[in-house]
């Protein structure tokens, strides 16, 4: 069993296995009014979601726990001596039809909510924490699975089995199962309490994003927007009942308007609603939250040994411990604030020079930086827009994963979908064998958090009678259609869309015995190694070719066009590197505190004050808006991303050298991408690319090198 609540993140058909002898309990007797406690007769028993019902979720959640909690006592009371298959592999699937429901609620719970389901989530999160810690703390299945674990050198165990042995034993330990009766009692209170304060975090943010909007009905207050600026906004406000036009803090509306409007005044009003969001004194203040989360954790992380909640989470990590993220980051950071500073300056030297008054501000950055980019390199996102229709990008991605591994994807329109601007695909491997269900979920609207992320709907589960193969979700917030023009991306949105589909390849090639070990269940800093790899065919001339065509005319996005793309693609990458690493080293302020006397934006600016390249603004701190680290799975695990820049830089520089369509180099690829958590994360980076992970390969690529 692994953390049914971690649903969220970043093939080969498998043979089901037997159940072992204590798996043999049956369920209970399965409620025919409740499809959450049904079998799915739908296709590849996908999720029936027009069969689903509010009030379905908390007696099923009841139910499952109470199933979950007897397969529990049935292998904790066992009267046959502990062994690998009655105890580990039994516990390992004690709890999959729980995790199935839970993934369903908790992604709809991200990408398609309202009030009454945000409480139904927030429940389900406590009950399931408490079951969590429940079963962490069972002295007497504790005691069975130390007694496999301690006689692990005697056991004929493959490498997969040793690491779910090792696995499951460190689940224990560092669940508390070591610890006092007192102790454990006080652990699971701070469980509890964090697992409702993340999702009270969550829905503060998501109400904040949909409360505000930038209502004009002046024409004048458009000067600069692009037509497919104006039209989106004029749509939004229909939609809203308004007249005019209306700017929401959603990214496919935040940001270009940011970029492109020339009434500073208005820019700087959505600059301080967007960050402002959440803060002190605000209608949805997350900053008493925020502090609660950080003592809460660093009490859980000194109840566990640990003299700060980094160095709990750290010590299961590739990076190994707080020391050595800290060292990485100040590392990259010396290196690259010179080329960050140069990167402000420049902006900051262009826009006075072309008419800006007064202080630089935050404000004015993208707007400037855009008209900058557009004098280098004669490159805007109008010009690229048309080239990128939302169709053809999702084609290219498919076509990419075809060329590399030689998947297939079909629309599939008898799979339901959870809301009518999703599509569900079924991926087939090269030799037509079903690996997964791919859901595509593109646009945004009021009850979807803001971002993209990828998550398991199901993972690669071994449940009596159920396919196993996963289903994933791509969730973004892409420009929207409008009603004379197809959804049209910017760059940006093409290079998250390969960000997704990377993680969506890592679930989809799932392989193995055991679902805590499958698809992206892997080391947290090596998660963003599959997906920011494939960032790297954006700005490939062979890649773009075969797909970007002008949607008015079909013609092929002209070679003017990808040298242009090339010649840019590390415009600013000094600034966006030093902007990366200001939230990893942020992150590891808050999670190496012993204590915070300060005030959430005072503490925030001590922290970044070394990260700075712009002034600050009173009022506007990211913090309270952190939801990586205060609603999902990053806390102290920020840095992965540029952890995994370094990865994926060196991985991907293998590509360049034998060509990036190489099935020799992406069959390799596939195979660590399938091995998941069975083995060692750096094994397996070593076995793909023959060395350990250098960081001149990012250097290089970002152009910090002098150069």
């Amino acid at each position: 069993m692994h953390d049914i609540l971690n649903v969220f993140i970043i093939k080969t058909e498998v043979t089901a296995v037997a159940a072992p002898a204590a798996l043999t309990i049956g369920y209970t007797q399965m409620n025919n009014e409740n499809p959450l406690l049904t079998h799915w007769h739908t296709v590849h028993n996908t999720v029936p979601f027009s069969k689903i019902e509010l009030e379905h979720y908390a007696p099923a959640i009841e139910t499952l726990i109470t199933e979950a909690q007897n397969r529990i006592e049935a292998i904790a009371g066992n009267c046959e001596a502990p062994t690998f298959e009655n105890t580990i592999e039994a516990y390992e699937r004690s709890s999959d039809r729980l995790g199935l429901v839970c993934g369903v609620l908790f992604n709809l719970n991200s990408s398609n909510t309202s009030e009454p389901l945000q409480l139904i989530a927030m429940e389900a999160s406590e009950k399931v924490t408490a079951f969590s810690d429940g079963v962490h703390h069972n002295d007497k299945l504790f005691g069975r699975i130390k007694a496999v674990y301690d006689k692990r050198d005697s056991l004929s165990l493959t490498a997969e089995q040793s690491m779910l042995l090792d696995n499951t034993f460190k689940e224990f330990t560092r669940g508390g199962a070591l610890l006092s009766h007192e102790d454990k009692e006080r652990l699971a209170h701070i469980n509890k309490e964090l697992s409702r304060l993340s999702l009270d975090f969550e829905k503060n943010l998501l109400d904040a994003t949909n409360d505000y909007v930038l209502h004009l009905t002046d024409e004048g207050d458009l000067e600069g927007l692009p037509d497919y600026v104006k039209a989106a906004a004029g749509e939004e406000a229909a939609a809203r009942g308004l007249d005019g036009w209306a700017v929401t803090l959603d990214a496919p509306s935040y940001g270009p308007f940011m970029k492109y409007s020339s009434r500073r005044e208005l820019r700087e009003r959505l600059h301080k609603a967007y960050n402002g969001r959440c803060v002190a004194g605000s209608r949805f203040d997350n900053t008493q939250t925020v502090k609660r989360i950080v003592a809460l954790r660093q009490q859980k992380a000194r109840l566990l040994g640990y003299d700060t909640f980094a160095d709990y989470v750290l010590k299961e990590r590739m990076a190994g411990s707080t020391s050595t993220v800290e060292e990485f980051l100040d590392e990259l950071l010396l290196k690259s604030m010179p080329y960050a500073r140069a990167d402000v300056d420049a902006v900051a030297a262009y826009a006075k020079e072309n008419g800006h008054e007064g202080e630089f501000m935050p404000w004015d950055f993208s707007y400037w930086s855009e008209k900058l980019r557009n004098k280098r390199y004669s490159l805007s996102d109008s010009m690229l827009k048309p080239y990128f229709k939302l169709d053809n990008v999702q084609e290219a991605l498919f076509m990419l994963a075809g060329r590399l591994y030689g998947l297939t994807f079909t629309h599939n329109r008898e799979i339901e979908v959870w809301h009518p601007d999703v599509k569900a695909y079924e991926v087939f491997d090269k030799d037509g064998d079903y690996l997964a269900v791919l859901y595509m979920d593109f646009f945004p609207r009021t009850g979807k958090n803001g971002g993209a992320w990828m998550n398991p709907m199901k993972e690669l589960t071994f449940i009596d009678g159920i396919d196993p193969r996963p289903h994933i979700t791509i969730v973004t917030n892409v420009t929207k259609p409008t009603a004379d023009t197809p959804s049209l991306l910017t760059f940006d949105e093409v290079t998250t869309l390969l960000h997704e589909f990377g993680h969506a390849l890592h679930g989809i090639f799932a392989k193995g015995r055991y679902t805590s070990l499958s698809g992206t269940n892997v080391a947290w800093d090596f998660v963003e190694l599959p997906s920011q790899i494939m960032e790297n065919w954006a700005t490939e001339r062979d890649f773009l070719v075969l797909w970007a065509k002008d949607y008015r005319t079909g013609e092929t996005i002209p070679e003017s066009l990808t040298d242009k793309i090339i010649a840019g693609r590390n415009y600013l990458s000094g600034y966006a590197c030093v902007r990366q690493l200001g939230f990893g080293i942020n992150d590891m302020a808050w999670h190496t505190a012993t204590a915070v006397d300060d005030d959430v934006e005072t503490f925030e600016r001590k922290a970044v004050e070394r990260c700075s390249v712009m002034l600050a603004v009173e009022g506007c701190y990211f913090t309270p808006s952190f939801s990586h680290i205060f609603a999902g799975g990053y806390a102290a695990g920020y840095y992965s991303y540029k952890w995994a820049e370094v990865l994926e830089a060196d991985a991907f520089s293998l590509f360049k050298e034998r060509g990036i369509y190489d099935t020799s180099t992406a069959e390799a690829f596939r195979r660590l991408l399938e091995a998941g958590g069975a083995r060692d994360a750096m094994d397996l980076f070593v076995e793909f690319r023959g060395h350990k992970p250098q960081t001149q390969a990012l250097s290089d690529k970002l152009g910090l090198n002098g150069k």
